[in-house]
């Protein structure tokens, strides 16, 4: 399973009311970022069924970026029930990323 590419106009759609949502806030030129994906790739089959997992490209998206405060990528933001509850700003290993999502889906 890969991330949903979602963008200014979709973006809202796709955040969970009930659940949890993570949105991977990305651009194509940056090197942390393409480092990131696979891990995220990996975390998304990891809690299938129990994460919805989203991507947004900030220059193709910059409304979605702004509205939760992005200022650098990559920037993974973690929402419960539609809150945004954890901000991790720069690239963070694995561990880091499955420790923030099991404090959320039990």
């Amino acid at each position: 399973m890969s991330l949903t590419t979602v963008n200014d106009a979709t973006y809202l759609d796709h955040i969970s009311d009930g659940g949890v949502t993570v949105i991977d806030f990305t651009a194509v030129w940056c090197p942390p970022c393409k480092t990131l994906l696979p891990i995220l790739e990996e975390l998304s089959n990891e809690y299938a069924g129990k994460v919805n997992m989203l991507k947004v490209d900030c220059d193709d998206s910059p409304e979605a970026a702004s509205a939760f405060g992005v200022m650098s990528m990559p920037t993974v933001l973690v929402l419960h029930r539609g809150e945004p509850v954890e901000k991790l700003v720069g690239l963070r290993p694995k561990s880091v990323y499955q420790s923030v999502l099991s404090r959320y889906t039990g």
